[in-house]
């Protein structure tokens, strides 16, 4: 049962949304496969994973827009075929894609989604949340990418939330925009509201999300902290080389080099997971260079939640 939390302890942390069992298909498509999940009150919680891993079907699912094929879900300690009334009043939904009519002025748009619900803010209050209030009266056409994404979350803030849900919310949005975003957020849960969004962006997920899961084919593979998930790797960083031909170096002697805690192979390209780069990297060049081994790329990066998703699928997130 959802009030029964699995995963820390549901008296301290009560839950703004879970489900259990969650499963849906698509005819021969399973895009949910038995997921089990909990939103904690007052967190930002991030679904992380490739293009067509079940995220969206998920939030979906979640957000009352689809119904499950199997499985138990409770938002706000409400149920969907219940309590929709109460639940539409109290959630703000952005969607991957929102449509807006394009010879509405920003304002009139804004006014119609407050028009809703209840309770919420003004719609000038609104407009200087999300920083379009000198946008008020120009209408939807003539509005940039970002001013367009920044208009659907306002209309998902017309309400005063007490949960938000935002599907890939930066998608397709230049640096600044993204940035302008993210502090929007970070505003909205200052004010003590919950937020479940789903990613493909790994800074995005590191950089907002107090806990993380990585939805891979419909399930649940990993859960927890950004820091807490990248600790699993037992190592701080990632050195990724690749070799001008020949056979790739033995993973066994590999191993054995200072530092090194993992070999895996992806794509051609060799990744050492090493938890002191200062001695990891001199040994491999000096093995490359016994071995009269030319290199064609080199590269090395602090362990992300990128590696995290290579340590549990062995392929790459970003290449999906």
């Amino acid at each position: 049962m959802c009030h029964n939390s699995l995963v820390g302890d549901s008296d301290a942390h009560p839950n703004a949304a879970c489900c259990r069992g969650l499963r849906k298909r698509y005819g021969t498509v399973v895009a949910v496969d038995g997921l089990d999940l909990d939103v904690r009150t007052g967190e930002c919680f991030g679904l992380l994973g490739p293009n067509g891993a079940g995220k969206t079907t998920t939030i979906e699912i979640l957000e009352g827009l689809l119904k499950p094929d199997a499985g138990e879900v409770e938002i706000l300690g409400l149920r969907w075929g219940v309590d929709d009334q109460a639940l539409r009043q109290r959630l703000g939904i952005q969607l991957q894609d929102t449509q807006f009519s394009d010879k509405l002025s920003v304002e009139e748009v804004v006014r119609l989604f407050r028009s809703f619900y209840h309770r919420g803010p003004s719609v000038s209050a609104v407009l200087a949340m999300v920083g379009l209030e000198p946008k008020r009266g120009s209408w939807v056409s003539k509005l940039s990418g970002g001013q367009k994404q920044r208009l659907a979350v306002a209309c998902a803030l017309v309400n005063e939330p007490d949960l938000l849900f935002l599907d890939e919310p930066t998608t397709g949005l230049d640096p600044q925009s993204r940035r302008q975003l993210w502090s929007l957020l970070d505003g909205f849960r200052q004010r003590g509201g919950t937020i479940v969004l789903t990613t493909h962006y790994l800074d995005e997920a590191e950089t907002l999300c107090d806990r993380v899961g990585i939805v891979d084919h419909g399930r649940l593979i990993a859960l927890g902290t950004p820091r807490d998930l990248i600790a699993t790797l037992g190592a701080e960083h990632v050195i990724e080389f690749e070799l001008d031909g020949g056979a790739p170096l033995a993973t066994e002697m590999l191993k054995q080099l200072p530092g090194v805690q993992d070999v895996r192979r992806l794509d051609g390209a060799t990744s050492l997971q090493v938890s002191e780069l200062h001695t990891a990297v001199p040994a491999l060049l000096a093995e490359l260079e016994r071995d009269h081994r030319n290199l064609s790329r080199f590269a090395t990066h602090h362990a992300t939640l990128e590696d995290v998703f290579v340590a549990h699928t062995g392929r790459h997130l970003r290449d999906e």
